[in-house]
């Protein structure tokens, strides 16, 4: 068995060190049809090992049905035996379309069409123990050679954390002819772990500096198990390497849990600044205490799931109060053409939120202008009406909206992992905070919101129409919640309730940022997801970390009443 695995690993170096000789002169298919024809065990194992060097994707069906008794030798007429694998829908007589194991292609009877054999008139390609095992030699390794460099790498990865001494000649032959960066890197780290296996202090103490040069984080638990067999073995200048690697990964590793903390603190910050904004308007500077905001937010969510559905398949609505129900179809786009619903799906989320807002602010809201308490109990009540009829138009179950695919996965720089949605949404919050600020100093419109919100009767008095400025703030302020309404279903599930779990959360950033101060908003928002973020990871524990929160801000708003920026106008006394 020894001598097995010793041949093995020989033949494994030197299959990768010439893998493009090889494929040059064979193909896969070429390879795996001559060892099914070789008679010798032995000489079916040596084929067999050669397509280590190889990274052709058909290796591994053909491998695992020659494992399952599923390649035969056919004896063509002419008195040659062929290898053939059956594939396709049984006939009556049991008969299955045959294809060359060599070229891939259906072999043709001498009629031209394609021949059909029957399994059990064939001769199943024999195997052993030994032969299976050369074939998981193979398949083992055999996305080392893929041209795939992310499936490469995770292949390299996975065998030098099984840290098997056996397939260390594969991972130094691939070294000498990989080029990707990623892949290279990769490689360092996998030969050193495989490498901390080897009986040699020399091998091993090389494999420790190299993963402390290295330091990732994957190594922590492979460098504790090294440091306690070489304290147990009583070997001081292996534990002396281990520990100092073990600091070199301990010192990455808060390095990386800093700038995570740091850009999670950041995006949540901007979730905050995002969902606050609309209400920094409706609430800071109209002074109406909105508890239907929440409720903006689920409409520019649930018309994102409307858009979402109406490029994809269509779907099913109930008309409130009623038994009826409606079909809208859906354009059935694929591809890159349905992953823009996400676009389309962002204007039109502010603009349903903003003419609910609108249509609020005409029926309710108007009415209860310096009223706080009122237009509080009157916007509460609005929120649960509305809660009910996104249950009785959607169901009472979430809706989940699928993020398309330029918002999906993620981006990692020395093991900090960035979220495309969470840097999308940094990005998105300071566009929005951007373009309030240009509306409300730059154009006539923000004139008009800032004349009436610091003085309503003399601006009145100036020909100013205040209850259509009124109007259009309050469309403004919801429509901004729509916008948010419009991420947050990209990062979680939609549903009746999901604003309130925000509502409050928006009332404290504008209050602590200072009420009617779009700036204070925005430091408030990022102040309190840095702090947020930085607490759980401290006290390791969420809760905790937001009740702390929660009491600082308490204690804060004690010292501060009137938040980070005090607003001063006419209107204040």
């Amino acid at each position: 068995m020894n001598f097995f695995y010793s041949a093995l690993r020989l033949l494994a170096f030197t299959a990768l060190a010439l893998g493009s000789a090889l494929a040059a002169a064979d193909t896969a298919r070429q390879t795996i049809a001559r060892a099914a024809l070789a008679e010798a065990p032995a000489q079916r194992i040596e084929i067999i090992t050669l397509l280590i060097g190889s990274g052709d994707e058909s290796i591994a069906p053909l491998l695992n049905a020659w494992k399952e008794d599923a390649l035969f030798l056919y004896s063509a007429p002419a008195g040659s035996k062929i290898p053939v694998q059956l594939s396709g829908d049984k006939d009556e007589q049991g008969a299955q379309a045959a294809t060359s194991v060599d070229t891939g292609q259906p072999i043709l009877a001498p009629t031209g069409r394609p021949l059909r054999l029957i399994a059990a008139d064939l001769t199943a390609v024999e195997h052993n123990g030994a032969l299976r095992r050369a074939m998981k030699a193979v398949l083992d390794l055999l996305d080392l050679s893929t041209a795939n460099v992310e499936k490469r790498v995770r292949a390299i990865q996975t065998i030098g954390s099984s840290q098997n001494v056996e397939k260390l000649p594969a991972l130094q032959a691939r070294a000498k002819i990989e080029t990707a960066p990623a892949a290279q890197l990769a490689l360092r780290e996998a030969i050193a772990l495989i490498q901390l296996k080897s009986p040699d202090t020399p091998t091993k103490l090389a494999a420790l500096k190299e993963l402390e040069t290295l330091h990732t984080i994957a190594s922590a638990d492979p460098l504790k198990a090294a440091l306690k067999e070489a304290e147990t073995a009583n070997h001081p200048s292996v534990a002396n390497a281990a520990r100092a690697a073990l600091n070199a990964v301990d010192s990455h590793l808060m390095t990386v849990n800093f700038f995570g903390t740091l850009f999670r603190g950041l995006s949540l910050g901007s979730v905050l600044l995002v969902v606050a904004l609309g209400l920094a308007i409706t609430f800071g500077l109209m002074g109406v205490i909105n508890m239907a905001h929440g409720e903006m937010i689920a409409v520019g969510a649930y018309t994102t799931y409307v858009v979402q559905n109406l490029f994809g398949e269509g779907m099913d609505l109930m008309i409130p109060f009623t038994r009826i129900g409606v079909h809208l179809p859906g354009a059935h786009l694929t591809g890159w053409v349905y992953q823009t619903y996400f676009i389309v799906a962002i204007p039109l989320s502010f603009l349903a939120a903003a003419v609910v807002g609108i249509g609020l602010e005409r029926s309710v809201i108007r009415f209860l202008y310096r009223r706080p308490l009122e237009s509080l109990l009157a916007t509460w009540g609005v929120s649960l009406v509305l809660q009910q009829l996104f249950k009785l138009t959607f169901g009472s179950n979430n809706v989940q909206v699928s993020s398309p695919s330029y918002l999906s996965g993620n981006w990692t720089y020395q093991d900090i992992i960035f979220g495309w949605n969470r840097v999308f949404v940094i990005g998105f919050a300071a566009f929005i905070v951007v373009g309030v600020w240009l509306v409300l100093t730059k154009t006539p419109l923000g004139l008009l919101i800032r004349a009436v919100m610091q003085n309503r009767s003399m601006a009145s008095c100036m020909g100013i129409r205040t209850e259509r400025v009124n109007m259009l703030t309050f469309g403004l302020g919801s429509g901004l919640a729509g916008l948010a309404g419009a991420f947050l279903s990209q990062i979680g599930n939609v549903g009746p309730s999901m604003g309130q779990n925000y509502i409050v959360d928006c009332f404290m950033t504008v209050v602590v940022g200072g009420v009617g101060n779009i700036a204070g908003t925005v430091i408030s928002a990022l102040g309190i997801g840095l702090a947020d973020q930085s607490l759980q990871q401290i006290l390791l524990n969420p809760v905790l970390g937001k009740i702390l929160v929660l009491v600082s801000i308490i204690l804060f708003l004690q010292w501060r009443p009137a938040g980070i920026f005090v607003t001063r106008s006419r209107s204040l006394d």
